[in-house]
């Protein structure tokens, strides 16, 4: 279902309350099960709209739909956001007193709210859903659903229990929502959760917005730096593995004059409410954290994500990184990885599962997961593209422009399977007995007592590879490992081994990639580092009425004690910045500005943008260009099932939509929105064959004054006489072409 098929006046309702013209991949599908009550399991990245697709039917519908969150700041920040946009929400948990709970009970009782926030501990343990249940709740949905699986990385004891949910509530269609399951996961969330035929849908797991970097871990503090000082004034998270390094890290720049607070579940809880709030409140400029703060904050322009340990999953990195740019603005994501912190976190692990009692096999499970993190570090691939591809999707850019690889923050290492030759050819000289530290002593010639008493002073591979640095060494052992041509046993002592790869690199019949860093990012020209002003800005967004903006709007929210996000979001402020506009009516055709947020503070906002305009001798109302808008990669609809290789097989023959609907039996609004995918990726020379060049002509006119990223103002430009299927087609086709 495309969002041509959507009632006309949800999609007013959406506008209104959310000011959005258009809505993302999947959120009309994700909708749409809700609104034929069908089970439905979504698996969007961060940023991508879970949200809506269960608070737009909610209201649009009615009835009752129970929201399942993990934390109190979660649902608060969800019921307090609904409540900017003219929605009234109740969240049911234990910060609320005697009247706030008797108010939100009765609310729900007499049909006043359509959405109910709610713990899963609450839902299971207490008598609440007795009271859900008699207000006729139609439909449940599951925020941060992949805590009800073993398998997944945030598991939560209390989520398994939501099994019940069909006891409680037969009648009931369950929603399951989340940002990161690879399949096994999503297998496993459908049983636990009963679902019943549910549809699934799975978004494009790429964030093109964000560039990846993994650097080895030299000098922590100094490292960090560097980031924030290519950020100054951002929000930015830095993740560290251990309480005791987050308190370190925080003090080392505080004394530093960074705006830094720490944040951990081992400090008082005033203090960690208050760290929460002021970051969250833009007082603070960044938060040093253990993967407990996350999960919790809904701070839409968090501009940097540094892990200062390595996470332990690529579902763990990938939901953690997916906090930055969820406004869609370019961000920047640092990994400071150290083959230390690896073994560190599987001694962790190992221990935290031997005194749990936790079951070998999830154990073994979880510890395959750091394994597959750690390659993703040391692997000498695409960023994007590793992370793509593990989640069972394929990524088919050449070039992502936006990680250290494909930037060139990196240089190949000429001779390469040569020297991985030389390195393997040492572990197997000291017989697959030692330890890395020891294969790279030999290595460098060393004149230890350890070497010399072994006698592998006198082998062959002593001093082969003398002239690399210890740290170089190091990294490339790690890169060999990450292409399978190497292995490290566990326990407390990792031997390195060799294995059938290893034996085909040292024939010469299988190569190895290795690379090194040039210099620092900051100072690689042409990267796509997001620096401060320029960097975060779409061409064209005055930098410095950007910025009076963000003052502006962090006035507003203190004046009326809510999150800066919650009047508007950077995404929003860029825009205004951007296209300047005159009067109320043009301001509210930018997407994000509702209709109640446009009566709250459009025209606080709208005398600001003008008084600064005219001071500065800024043009206004300044239309769209394809330059102007933030370019990001092509976004693509699920993953590629048969019945739609069917479709791209018929589109390469020249078939017409018409063609295409009889020759594979599926719906018209399937076919349009495989044949946006299509064009998309295959990049096809014109679109004539699916649009008359006549339409497509108008379209691009329209296109030109009103932008290739929201069809509506389009559409209304063409007197609503092009239906939004033709639209969608022709500017996909422009994409293309930007």
């Amino acid at each position: 279902m495309s969002a041509d098929d959507l009632p006309a006046d949800l999609l007013d309702l959406i506008a209104k309350h959310w000011g959005f013209r258009e809505l993302r991949p999947l959120q009309e599908q994700a909708i749409a099960a809700v609104l034929q009550h069908r089970d439905s399991l979504v698996v969007l990245p961060t940023g991508g709209g879970k949200s809506l697709c269960y608070q737009a039917p909610a209201i649009f519908r009615g009835g009752l739909t129970v929201v399942v969150s993990p934390l109190i700041a979660l649902m608060k920040d969800q019921v307090d956001g609904l409540a900017r946009n003219g929605v009234h929400a109740v969240r049911l948990d234990s910060t609320l007193t005697t009247a706030e709970w008797t108010k939100a009970m009765d609310d729900i009782r007499t049909g006043q709210v359509r959405l109910a926030f709610t713990s899963p501990e609450r839902l299971v343990n207490t008598e609440t859903h007795r009271v859900l249940q008699a207000a006729g709740t139609t439909s449940v949905a599951i925020d941060e659903a992949h805590c009800v699986s073993h398998w997944g990385h945030d598991f939560r004891p209390e989520y398994r229990q939501l099994g019940r949910l069909r006891e409680f509530f037969p009648q009931a269609s369950i929603h399951g929502y989340t940002a990161t399951a690879n399949e096994q996961v999503r297998r496993d969330i459908a049983l636990q959760l009963g679902l019943n035929d549910p549809q699934i849908l799975i978004g494009n797991f790429d964030r093109p917005n964000l560039t990846y970097r993994v650097i080895p871990q030299v000098e922590l503090i100094g490292q960090i730096r560097e980031v924030l000082d290519r950020h100054p004034g951002d929000a930015g998270i830095v993740y560290c593995l251990r309480r005791k390094d987050v308190d370190s890290v925080t003090a080392a720049l505080v004394a530093r004059n960074y705006k830094a607070v720490r944040y951990h579940a081992g400090m008082a809880p005033n203090e960690r409410k208050r760290n929460h709030d002021a970051f969250a409140t833009e007082e603070a400029d960044v938060v040093v954290a253990t993967i407990a703060f996350g999960m919790g904050i809904d701070r839409s322009n968090v501009r940097f994500v540094i892990h200062a340990a390595v996470p332990k999953s690529i579902e763990h990195y990938q939901q953690e990184t997916g906090r930055a740019g969820r406004d869609s603005l370019p961000s920047e994501c640092v990994l400071l990885y150290s083959g230390a912190d690896v073994m560190a976190l599987r001694s962790i692990i190992q221990k935290s599962a031997s005194e749990a009692n936790v079951a070998p096999e999830i154990t073994a499970a979880t510890l395959d997961q750091l394994d597959e993190m750690s390659r993703y570090a040391r692997g000498a691939i695409c960023r994007h593209k590793a992370i793509v591809n593990y989640f069972g999707q394929r990524y088919e850019r050449a070039n992502c422009g936006a990680c250290d690889l494909c930037l060139g923050d990196t240089q190949e290492i000429p001779d390469a399977t040569v020297i991985a030759q030389k390195i393997l050819s040492c572990v197997a000289r000291v017989k697959e007995n030692y330890g890395i530290n020891h294969v790279i002593d030999v290595l460098r010639g060393a004149s230890t007592e350890s070497v010399r008493s072994r006698g592998h002073d006198k082998l062959s591979t002593y001093g082969i590879l003398h002239e690399p640095t210890k740290a170089d060494l190091r990294d490339w052992i790690y890169q060999i490992m990450g292409q399978d041509a190497l292995v490290q046993s566990e326990g407390d002592y990792p031997i390195l081994k060799l294995n059938a790869a290893s034996w085909e690199v040292l024939r010469g019949t299988r190569t190895v990639r290795l690379i090194r860093l040039v210099g620092k990012a900051s100072s690689t020209p042409g990267t796509h580092a997001p620096a401060a002003g320029s960097g975060t800005l779409s061409e064209g967004a005055d930098p410095q009425l950007f910025e009076y903006l963000r003052v502006l709007r962090r006035n507003e929210a203190a004046r009326i004690l809510v999150q800066p996000y919650q009047v508007f979001t950077d995404a929003v402020l860029v825009e205004f910045a951007r296209a300047r506009p005159s009067t109320l009516e043009r301001m509210h055709m930018i997407s994000g500005v509702g209709e109640q947020k446009l009566r709250e503070f459009g025209q606080t906002f709208l005398n600001a943008i003008v008084e600064q305009s005219q001071k500065r001798a800024l043009s206004i109302d300044v239309p769209a260009t394809a330059s102007s808008r933030v370019r990001t990669a092509p976004v693509v609809s699920g993953k590629m099932t048969p019945r739609k290789l069917e479709a791209f097989e018929a589109f390469r023959s020249g078939a017409s939509v018409e063609e295409a609907e009889n020759r594979t039996g599926l719906s018209r609004s399937t076919i349009c929105d495989f044949l946006v995918d299509f064009i998309r990726l295959e990049r096809p020379p014109s679109p004539f064959r699916w649009v008359s060049e006549a339409i497509c002509e108008r379209v691009a006119a329209a296109a030109e004054v009103h932008g290739n990223d929201k069809m509506k103002p389009v559409f209304l430009a063409l007197n609503e006489e092009i239906p939004y299927e033709q639209i969608r087609i022709v500017l996909a086709f422009l994409d293309n072409r930007g």
